[in-house]
């Protein structure tokens, strides 16, 4: 078995997905960038879910947020919603799974927090469930999406941001929403702090 031919043809793939998705992201990535800086200079915060590998996405953009990216700066308000085991596995043996991100949602959510919904694949219904509680709460939705699922795109409001990714595999999507997420940090550390200084 040629493994070097397997991973060499994994990486062009991610290369090519990558270079063809700037245009389309671009200026969707840079909404939500100024959607969660304004939220947080009004001292609101972020509330992230998703499901599987989307939802070890959303703590690793907590983790950003709350610790640092590439800088030392203060904290910024962030909590993932799949991050409790207790209490979401609390909610899914009362209410059901389809519950366990928008009960969440409505004890903790504020008018103008930020909710940031990530689904690689087809939307599950807490994430349709959570996003219609985010806007029964005046909260902004931001929503990453697979480009072949259109559900919680249909849920989003005036002032919600889609980041749609088309990719060739699953594990294609999980890797450009990484991105999407890696470049979310830079550009509100950017509006908040300025540009980074570089010692020369």
């Amino acid at each position: 078995m040629d493994y070097y031919e397997i991973i060499a043809n994994n990486f062009q793939g991610t290369i090519e997905t990558i270079a063809l998705s700037v245009d389309n992201l671009a200026e969707p990535i840079a909404n939500a960038s100024q959607a969660i800086t304004h939220a947080l200079l009004e001292d609101r915060k972020v509330l992230v879910c998703g499901n599987g590998a989307d939802a070890a996405l959303g703590q690793l953009f907590c983790s950003q947020l709350l610790n640092q990216f590439t800088r030392e700066r203060p904290a910024l308000p962030a909590l993932t919603l799949a991050g409790d085991g207790a209490s979401v596995t609390a909610i899914a043996d009362s209410d059901g799974i389809e519950e366990i991100f928008s009960r969440q949602i409505r004890a903790l959510g504020q008018p103008g927090d930020i909710l940031l919904c990530i689904s690689s694949g087809t939307a599950a219904s807490n994430l349709l469930r959570a996003a219609q509680a985010a806007g029964e709460r005046d909260m902004t939705t931001i929503a990453m999406t697979s480009a072949n699922d259109h559900q919680l795109a249909s849920l989003l409001g005036t002032g919600d941001t889609e980041l749609a990714v088309a990719a060739s595999r699953p594990a294609g999507v999980v890797e450009l929403h990484t991105m999407i997420l890696h470049s979310l940090c830079e550009l509100i550390d950017l509006n908040l702090f300025g540009p980074l200084h570089q010692e020369p």
